[in-house]
């Protein structure tokens, strides 16, 4: 498969990924209104290539049409598909992966990898090359199915790393933090409180970690899974995010996704370095 196919593939489960979240469905709902596997599903939201007619079907069920194109390779420009990306999931990632470039880090957003038979993509990734340490972001916008976010992350804690390793040259990360960043909303702190044993058993650690990425000054050692209540639009001396135990307690910057979607569109911001 050219890095081309590659990119559209991964580019294509991605939008399908987020427009079912969009609609709050399950993977298996999807497949159960498209009349195809949750398998299926679950390997095209991951990158993997299917047919045409997977693909067809897929869109016809989000509500979506599929478009080919003979595209000249001489003059070959890079367009959107006409399935949505997500507002909010984007200005997580940019607010990230910014403060993490002024930091003098290195990034990747969206950062596609393989481990044997599975392929997925991460959100945000930084890593330091001299310290042999990796950061992994994902983040998420709403929990309406924390099975499915569960095993997308574990997946990822357990894959990612020995993938980019393989890629940058490092045989082994001396330090290897993920991070599961949630947006800064009323619904997902009730998710959160809701669930709250599950979320602590899937990230178990303190913040530090990446507050250290955050400040520039990654960890020399140890691995860590730690959950972050991130504002993408945090301003000024707002504090972007806060840890696990403070979201607890911690009052909600925003009523819910529209909202924040609503000020991204109206009154776009960026964020600004740690106070």
């Amino acid at each position: 498969m050219s890095a081309q196919t590659q990119r559209t593939w991964i580019s294509f489960g991605l939008e399908v990924r987020n427009l079912r979240l969009e609609r709050g469905w399950t993977i298996r709902e999807l497949a159960y209104r498209a009349g195809v596997s949750p398998g299926m599903v679950y390997r095209v939201e991951s990158g993997a290539p299917a047919s045409t007619h997977t693909a067809e079907l897929l869109a016809a069920a989000l509500s979506r049409r599929v478009e080919l194109r003979l595209v000249d390779p001489r003059g070959r420009r890079e367009t959107r598909s006409e399935l949505s990306i997500d507002p909010v999931h984007s200005a997580m990632g940019e607010a990230e992966a910014g403060q993490l470039r002024r930091m003098g880090l290195s990034v990747g957003v969206d950062e596609p990898y393989q481990h044997y038979q599975f392929a997925g993509r991460a959100d945000v990734v930084a890593w330091d090359l001299g310290r042999a340490a990796l950061l992994h972001i994902e983040n998420r916008t709403r929990f309406p199915d924390f099975q499915d976010m569960a095993g997308s992350y574990n997946a990822k804690r357990a894959y990612l790393g020995t993938a980019l390793a393989s890629r940058l040259g490092i045989r082994l990360w001396r330090s290897e933090v993920h991070v599961l960043a949630v947006l800064w909303s009323s619904e997902v702190l009730h998710a959160l409180r809701l669930r709250r044993e599950s979320f602590r058993s899937l990230c178990p650690d303190s913040v530090d970690a990446f507050h250290g990425w955050w400040t520039g000054d990654p960890p020399r050692s140890g691995v860590s899974s730690s959950l972050v209540v991130f504002d993408p639009i945090a301003t000024g001396r707002q504090r972007p995010f806060v840890g696990f135990e403070e979201a607890m307690t911690v009052r909600p910057r925003h009523r819910g996704y529209a909202d924040v979607a609503g000020l991204l569109e109206s009154a776009p911001a960026t964020i600004g370095p740690w106070p």
